[in-house]
């Protein structure tokens, strides 16, 4: 980007926006939507968006919300009932006690991470973030004034930070941690004995340590049965960021969640009611419907059908001799190699899409560390949609040989 300031007649942009970089997911998304209006069928596996929607009774709250009653601001928390009922979900999911104090409701996982962040980042700090990780994630943080230290990551961490990637690019000026797991983009998790040593150290040395867990129960279950355990379980003062829209596909509701330690929250109270005042107030009342028994029930049939979605995707790159160096255990995504074929990831995203008519998401959007060589491909797209997206990739790959 240039250094020179956009200018207009009348206006001068701050240098904070010029610096936030395009969310190139996004910007492909914008492509073929054009190549859409000019007839084309694009096959978009670009964008982490599950198909499924929101539960039935999620919706059917949501009608009944919407009857023509008034909808005052809820607190700037959060309404006292969601609260308690994340707090259950804690309990009764992943086997953790958490105070619904501690639970604040969030326009999305986003306003959370807004929320942590400014309460927790002072200018001139620095943050240790995953490279590769959700660009987001790292914008927001440096709109704070903080310095991110993106580390580098590989295939034999499962494209995650450890304790030892930590300790080693750890620094007088870091103050925290940033972690997802499972990771967008590349659908891997930490394992908790790693978790719990990466978290320790940081605590040991007073800095903060901020988890993102949206995909937390889109994650595999252990051989008995048991869903994957929360990073709260082995640091219960862990700032968790959480989310509807992924798990209970409730995305364009903007409802997240975050779990902050007890001294956090009046400080995130006073930025959201400065921010945000509150969370949307009957997507707060329609999502106590999402821990009923038959709501759960139903997210995680939709969780086995992305399990078969995933087999379907793996199998499909293995014939088209696209590696997948590490393979995902949650979340929707598949990272993988295109260093074979000659091309950069950016090339093959734009040849892939005008082309063969499929959106997918070059590795530019994630770091730096892997951003010539990976793509990102989201199975949150129905089956028929995966089928015809491997299929077109299967023809635009052999046509490169």
């Amino acid at each position: 980007m240039s250094d020179t300031t956009e200018t207009t007649p009348d206006i001068k942009i701050s240098q904070r926006a010029l610096n936030v970089a395009p969310f190139y997911a996004m910007e492909f998304a914008k492509q073929a939507a054009a190549l859409e209006a000019d007839g084309h069928h694009v096959v978009k596996l670009n964008l982490g968006e599950p198909d499924s929607g929101a539960p039935p009774a999620v919706r059917e709250a949501m009608r009944e919300t919407m009857d023509g009653r008034p909808l005052p601001y809820t607190a700037a928390l959060g309404l006292p009932a969601l609260r308690q009922a994340i707090a259950g979900f804690y309990r009764e999911r992943h086997g953790v006690e958490v105070d619904p104090a501690r639970v604040v409701v969030t326009a999305g996982a986003s306003a959370a991470l807004v929320l942590a962040t400014a309460a927790l980042v002072d200018q001139g700090d620095e943050v240790l973030i995953a490279d590769p990780s959700y660009p987001c994630n790292r914008q927001i943080v440096e709109s704070f004034g903080a310095d991110v230290t993106l580390v580098p990551t590989d295939a034999e961490t499962r494209f995650q930070l450890d304790a030892a990637a930590v300790r080693a690019h750890w620094t007088d000026r870091t103050r925290g941690v940033m972690v997802a797991t499972p990771s967008n983009p590349t659908g891997t998790s930490v394992p908790l004995d790693e978790l719990d040593a990466l978290c320790r150290f940081a605590r040991e040395r007073g800095a903060w340590r901020l988890v993102d867990e949206i995909y937390l129960d889109l994650g595999d279950h252990d051989a008995d049965g048991r869903p994957p355990r929360s990073a709260l379980s082995v640091d219960p003062d862990a700032v968790i960021i959480n989310s509807f829209s992924k798990y209970f596909g409730m995305t364009g509701w903007r409802l997240g969640w975050c779990v902050a330690p007890e001294a956090l929250v009046p400080a995130m109270e006073r930025l959201a009611q400065n921010y945000f005042l509150c969370a949307s107030a009957p997507a707060q009342q329609a999502a106590l419907e999402c821990f009923t028994p038959a709501s759960l029930a139903i997210c995680e049939e939709r969780r086995a059908e992305f399990l078969a979605r995933r087999a379907l995707v793996l199998d499909g790159l293995r014939r088209i001799g696209l590696p997948v160096p590490v393979p995902p255990d949650g979340a929707f995504y598949v990272y993988f190699d295109v260093s074979g074929t000659g091309l950069t990831s950016w090339e093959f995203c734009e040849r892939a899409l005008r082309e063969a008519h499929v959106a997918l998401t070059p590795g530019r959007d994630f770091g730096s560390h892997t951003a010539d060589t990976h793509v990102r491909l989201s199975y949150a797209a129905s089956s028929a949609a995966l089928r015809e997206g491997l299929d077109r990739l299967g023809r635009f790959v052999s046509g490169l040989n």
